[in-house]
């Protein structure tokens, strides 16, 4: 464990965390656009926003916070005029070459550049960019890329190459026109890109958004936590409700997934508010399968079950589960059957 102080506060951390970690551990919050906190062995790979610098004590030159490792005995300051003009000026330059249509972005509310500038008072730029005039790529099947809206925090970059490792991206060009591309800036839809969505879940602007089919604000939508029904890993991620209806799906950090997601987690939810998805169990009576309550047809169930092995045995009886529920269900399920039913006859699709 390393000892340190920041902004007068004494914190302990592990001697292989980061500044930025350090300061969460306290209490106080340092503003960030490119850190990242969803793998510990990457943490550092990127600290290309400076949004986050912060005084060490006995060093000339500000320090990202997301980058410096901390070190026995440090002083650190966050909210000192040195440290506000530099995130002041870091914003600005962002901002100069950064389309301000805030009213009819898909992103405002949600959006990391707008919150900084909120918080820094920040109305307008003191510089003078040059607006880049890329095209934008709806060549993907479940989002759009508009570099043109790109902060190049590299997250997107970090997204796919570190944690996903399909490596679908990289960074082209210098100066202003520097973004993040496929090779030989082809549309993402001619490259390795896999649909994942990752790119998108932790992008901080409206470079890469989803498409959907209900339009919604941040604002607007409730969250609910739940688990992906697309196989067993158990990944852990929240629906975006609005009026009654799923209009989009976040990542969240949960012990299966890291705050990662594949195509079916990100994009396949529109199965939710399919006219033809059954939403009650059906019995059947008189030869046809009507509409019954969860308890018509547990007792249906148990009862069948029942009578069958009395009368036949446990080897009459078999069951058969799926690979779109939890590891935890199906060990739940083949214990029911072994357990309960008396007997080994138990299987699984293995397989969507």
């Amino acid at each position: 464990m390393v000892k340190l102080t920041i902004d007068g506060k004494a914190v302990e951390v592990p001697k292989n965390s980061y500044l930025i970690e350090a300061a969460n551990a306290a209490g106080i919050k340092i503003p960030t656009l490119c850190y990242l906190e969803l793998h510990k062995d990457k943490r550092g790979d990127n600290a290309s926003c400076r949004v986050c610098c912060v005084e060490v004590e006995g060093r000339k030159n500000l320090a990202p916070a997301c980058a410096t490792p901390v070190m026995e005995g440090m002083v650190v300051k966050t909210d000192t005029a040195r440290v506000i003009g530099a995130r002041k000026m870091m914003l600005e330059l962002l901002l100069s070459d950064h389309p301000q249509d805030c009213l009819t972005c898909g992103q405002a509310g949600k959006c990391g550049l707008q919150d900084l500038c909120y918080q820094y008072d920040i109305k307008e730029s003191n510089y003078r960019g040059i607006m880049s005039d890329f095209p934008v790529d709806e060549s993907n099947e479940f989002y759009v890329r508009d570099m043109n809206k790109c902060v190049n925090c590299r997250r997107c970059v970090m997204a796919c190459s570190s944690f996903q490792c399909t490596h679908a991206l990289d960074f082209a060009s210098r100066g202003f026109t520097a973004h993040p591309t496929p090779p030989f800036d082809d549309p993402v839809s001619e490259s390795v890109c896999v649909s994942c969505g990752n790119c998108v879940s932790v992008c901080p602007t409206a470079a890469l958004l989803p498409k959907t089919k209900v339009k919604y604000r941040n604002w607007e939508v409730s969250r609910t936590t739940t688990t992906c029904s697309y196989c067993g890993v158990g990944c852990q991620l929240d629906l975006l409700v609005k009026d009654g209806k799923v209009v989009g799906i976040e990542p969240v950090d949960g012990a299966a997934n890291n705050g990662l997601l594949c195509v079916k987690g990100k994009f396949g939810y529109n199965f939710i508010n399919h006219p033809d998805r059954l939403t009650t169990p059906l019995i059947r009576k008189d030869g046809k399968l009507v509409e019954a309550t969860w308890d018509e047809a547990y007792t249906l169930i148990v009862d069948k079950i029942t009578k069958t092995k009395a009368e036949f045995g446990g080897d009459a009886l078999a069951g058969l589960t799926s690979a779109r529920v939890t590891n935890e269900e199906n060990y739940l399920f083949q214990k029911m059957v072994r357990a309960g039913f008396g007997t080994n006859n138990v299987d699984h699709c293995a397989r969507l």
